[in-house]
């Protein structure tokens, strides 16, 4: 069974990621595009998690005849499986490693963890314990991590700034991804990365909250009472993330646990939102560029990131003061149009449209590029 609606989800969330990665200007972006600048939620801030909860939508398709409940007894998964998954995370972890270093490669400074890193390791993650665990250990284990990771962040005491201490600098998470990975190998060189190790834990929950979604959505009729429990069951995620965020606040960096489940209190929203529009009211014309973005979505975030690097990278000119590639066209053609902020988004824009054009032409060729 094929749903459209979880194509054109995906294509929303890699057409969102592509637009807040991509302005023409980090000194000039509207606050709606901007991540929290550390506590707290933005729309921005929903990227990401929308994507590694479709991850696990996906899985949910993929993997259902291998999953414990559809095997006979006693037949284990096969081997070929697990390699095919595993080569799946290595893959993509080998594009984020490629992305993190371009153009320079220096692997003394070479961040090792990253958005793709992550997906690769949450994706792994959770894939294992889908093939593995009946959906009522599924339940208890994530509950189980989003619990253990509040203890552990906010219990264990790290040196030089206790316990409790949700700093950059002072959380749990930072302290472990200093130590296992080093500083140097941080995001921006530490002292914290919003995609390390420990924080990897709470976000395969995201992925396995989304098969969850997923494999619940297989048994549903396409009649509004589905779209209708969608929303029930976000906006009851919703006021759980929000009694949370008192005791262990809402934050992307540190992927925190009521972060986890206040996003997929959103992300079921909006997927109730796409699924009753497409689904049962069967408005169809609107998400197609989306649908045809959500095809493609690895080829087109890493092929966006690897562009976006050349033109940073890319000087127009000599001399120490040469703007490069992106800020000439920026300057050039978006701030003589529309000003500084209006322009950054603009250029924004215009990127994703870029990249759709690409995905269209995928599209039409029958092109899809998986890993």
């Amino acid at each position: 069974m094929r749903l459209i609606s979880l194509d054109v989800f995906r294509g929303i969330a890699i057409a969102a990621m592509i637009l807040v990665n991509n302005p023409g200007s980090w000194n000039s972006m509207y606050p709606v595009l901007q991540h929290a600048k550390w506590h707290g939620l933005t729309p921005t801030d929903l990227v990401f998690p929308s994507f590694l909860f479709i991850v696990g939508v996906a899985i949910a398709f993929s993997l259902s005849k291998y999953v414990k409940e559809n095997r006979p007894p006693g037949e284990p998964v096969p081997r070929s499986l697990y390699i095919r998954i595993l080569r799946r995370c290595l893959l993509l972890f080998l594009l984020g490693l490629l992305m993190n270093g371009f153009p320079n490669y220096d692997l003394e400074t070479l961040r090792i963890m990253g958005v793709l890193q992550r997906i690769s390791v949450a994706y792994g993650l959770a894939a294992i314990a889908v093939l593995n665990l009946s959906r009522r250990w599924l339940w208890g284990i994530s509950i189980l991590i989003l619990i253990g990771y509040w203890a552990a962040m906010t219990l264990i005491p790290v040196p030089g700034y206790g316990a409790g201490d949700l700093s950059p600098e002072g959380n749990f998470a930072a302290f472990l991804d200093r130590i296992i990975l080093g500083a140097d190998h941080l995001w921006r060189g530490g002292p914290y990365d919003p995609e390390g190790l420990f924080s990897t834990l709470p976000a395969t929950v995201t992925v396995l909250a989304g098969y969850v979604a997923g494999d619940w959505l297989k048994t549903q009729p396409r009649k509004p009472r589905t779209a209708l429990n969608l929303l029930i069951f976000g906006l009851i995620s919703l006021v759980v993330g929000s009694l949370w965020n008192p005791l262990f606040p809402i934050n992307k960096a540190l992927w925190t646990s009521s972060y986890v489940v206040a996003t997929a209190g959103w992300v079921l929203l909006l997927l109730a939102a796409c699924y009753w529009a497409i689904e049962i009211k069967n408005w169809q014309r609107w998400g197609k560029p989306f649908e045809m973005m959500g095809m493609n979505p690895i080829f087109l975030f890493v092929a966006s990131g690897f562009v976006a690097r050349f033109l940073i990278y890319t000087p127009v000119g000599e001399g120490p003061d040469a703007p490069n590639l992106k800020t000439w066209i920026y300057e050039t053609w978006f701030v003589s149009l529309a000003g500084p902020l209006n322009g950054s988004l603009l250029f924004a824009v215009a990127t994703v449209v870029f990249w759709w054009a690409i995905a269209f032409i995928m599209y039409r060729r029958g092109w899809f590029l998986k890993v």
